[in-house]
């Protein structure tokens, strides 16, 4: 792996997870140092992260993590929410069947109680995410989900997890699947609609909770 691709992974992990906050001052030189990198991989990584939109340059020698609001996850979801309504009408056509059955009986079996669920179940999420890209096989669309789901890791990150609404989440996604499975294209749009609904309307909740507690 290049030094520019261990920076930027390195960087896009810490600013995902919350380790590197929002405003947090990104030193090319700094940076390049604690990552143990030279300052023109580093450079290329910020560079990267800047049209990830992950990062933003106050001034020429300024770079910052980028703010997150509500009005930025509302346009998130409203992208999102076209994207994916969409790809979800062309996997019914395009995708195997035995596929999407599989992950549905996947979703069957989620139990979020289990030491590893929460993961596993995020995982198995990412999962259906790829089939779905693999089935639609566009590589434009694959681009700008893939530039969406950067950024949607950074926003869950940032709510609550909500035991109602992750088992809700659970039923919302074996639908999704089993309408797949079923080639069910107005369904598993529909499906996909009422899933980023949820999750959107949760999402606020959770941040809305959190700004009045602090």
């Amino acid at each position: 792996m290049r030094a520019s691709d261990r920076a930027y992974a390195a960087l896009l992990e810490e600013i995902q997870s919350g380790a590197l906050a929002p405003g947090t001052v990104l030193a090319e030189s700094d940076q390049a140092a604690r990552l143990g990198v030279s300052r023109t991989p580093m450079r290329e990584a910020l560079q990267q992260l800047m049209l990830d939109g992950l990062v933003v340059q106050q001034s020429p020698r300024v770079t910052v993590v980028s703010a997150v609001d509500v009005d930025d996850i509302r346009s998130l979801f409203e992208t999102r929410r076209a994207l994916e309504e969409s790809a979800a009408r062309l996997a019914a056509q395009r995708g195997d069947t035995e596929v999407f059955a599989a992950l549905a009986a996947e979703f069957a079996r989620v139990d979020l109680t289990a030491a590893s669920g929460k993961d596993d179940y995020y995982a198995l999420i990412a999962r259906l995410d790829r089939a779905v890209d693999l089935a639609v096989a566009n590589d434009y669309m694959d681009a700008a989900l893939r530039t969406i789901r950067t950024h949607l890791v950074r926003v869950r990150r940032m709510a609550r997890d909500k035991p109602e609404r992750l088992a809700a989440s659970v039923g919302e996604h074996r639908l999704i699947a089993e309408a797949l499975a079923d080639r069910d294209g107005e369904l598993a749009a529909h499906a996909t609609h009422v899933h980023l609904r949820n999750a959107l309307t949760s999402i606020l909740e959770s941040l809305i909770d959190t700004e009045g507690q602090s």
